[in-house]
């Protein structure tokens, strides 16, 4: 009995060959129904990527021209399925090849170009802050008094004020006995002090209000300030009666600063104007009780950041003669004053400062100082800590001392501009 050999492997891979056949078929069918759009050939310039468009377009009708040989082939039905077969094999082929290609592009497009090596390391900054009243690019003025928005540090922090001294005087003469023209006012005993004793000095202040007459200027800033000043002399080498402070005052005081820019002659320019209010006194009751209150108007000028000026001119407020402790005290003291300073170099300062009563009493009293920068502050440049040397002539160096004329030299150390 002869055996068919052929005829059983038919069967068993006809299901699914005849299942994508059909599925071939009806989209090619389906295809082949749908009216047909005629082609309006284009002229393709030369050397604008006609080969490629062609390739693709040959590719495309060699996939179709093989799918309907496939699909004509009917009377031998395993040869029909060894053609889809093929055919399906090709598509498989052409998209695997394709893909790689896709796919590298949209990596490319994610992933940033490396570093080229080749090139120098880029420059890192590394910028240090620093507050706006202790950045040196602005001038000594602008920032004491903080004229500018980028000299400001803000409100309710303590700066100083005047230098904060601990220094070794000596004196010309020592009040033992302090006197006064107010009736019970003046010492009845005398006590033995020293001309050599201790200068201890206390000076802060703080801003307490800004912006005030400059809002909505770009630059300029007002202010208004609180300041306190504390001075004491020691009798630090009288241990035979007990060390004691010989005379300590006490100096609170409010002020308002104005920024101006106005230009002078021969290159200096106007900085700030101001009015104040001050109280002094030495806390001591009667017979050593001295005090007095004034008002006063303020301004200061500046060349470059080498040479400062600062006047001040006050009226005294007056008081009944039953609470006045030291009548005559501005004819004494003084009405107004002038001080000057010039930055010799990045570590020397040397000042002055006159008073005068601008009455027809010549009286007053004048200081010259030298300040000496010791060692780098925290954040490099001159330190905030200086040598003071100082000599004062005149009178009302303490306020116990309004009407007695001394001369004083003091040497010590000094915080400043902190």
């Amino acid at each position: 009995m002869a055996v068919n050999t052929t005829a059983p492997a038919a069967p068993s891979r006809a299901p699914a060959g005849w299942v994508l056949a059909a599925a071939l078929a009806a989209s090619a069918s389906g295809a082949l129904a749908q009216p047909s759009t005629p082609v309006v050939p284009t002229q393709v310039p030369a050397g604008t990527g006609a080969t490629a468009a062609s390739a693709g377009a040959g590719s495309g009708a060699g996939a179709d021209s093989a799918l309907r040989r496939c699909t004509a082939m009917t009377t031998d039905n395993q040869a029909r399925l060894a053609c889809f077969d093929q055919w399906a094999s090709e598509q498989t082929a052409r998209q695997a090849w394709q893909a790689p290609g896709a796919s590298a592009q949209s990596t490319e497009a994610a992933v940033p170009p490396p570093v080229d090596t080749t090139l120098p390391a880029t420059r890192v900054i590394d910028v240090a802050r620093v507050d706006g009243c202790r950045d040196t690019q602005y001038s000594d003025l602008s920032r004491f008094w903080e004229l500018e928005s980028g000299s400001d540090c803000g409100t309710f922090s303590f700066r100083g004020y005047r230098p904060i001294t601990v220094s070794v005087v000596g004196a010309s003469n020592v009040n033992r006995q302090p006197t006064s023209d107010a009736e019970g006012n003046s010492a009845t005993e005398s006590t033995p002090y020293r001309r050599a004793e201790n200068r201890i000095q206390l000076s802060v202040r703080t801003k307490v209000a800004q912006g005030l007459l400059t809002q909505g200027h770009p630059t300029l800033k007002d202010s208004v300030w609180f300041g306190y000043t504390q001075q004491s002399y020691w009798q630090l080498f009288t241990p035979e009666i007990s060390r004691p402070f010989r005379a300590t005052d006490h100096e609170p005081e409010v002020m308002y600063v104005y920024p101006t820019t106005a230009e002078l002659p021969f290159g200096w320019k106007w900085r700030y104007s101001g009015v104040g209010l001050v109280h002094q006194s030495n806390g001591q009751s009667k017979p050593l009780s001295r005090s007095w209150n004034r008002v006063y108007l303020m301004t200061g000028m500046e060349l470059g950041n080498r040479f400062s000026v600062n006047a001040r001119i006050w009226k005294r407020i007056p008081e009944s003669s039953g609470s006045d402790d030291n009548p005559g005290i501005s004819d004494y003291i003084g009405r107004g004053e002038l001080s000057a300073f010039w930055n010799y170099d990045q570590n020397n300062t040397l000042g002055a400062t006159l008073r005068h009563s601008l009455a027809r009493s010549d009286r007053g009293s004048v200081r010259v100082e030298w300040l000496q920068s010791l060692g780098t502050g925290i954040f490099g440049g001159k330190s905030n800590l200086r040598l003071h040397t100082a000599l004062f002539s005149g009178y009302g160096d303490s306020m116990i001392d309004y009407n007695r004329k001394r001369t004083v030299f003091s040497v010590g150390l000094s915080l400043v501009d902190f």
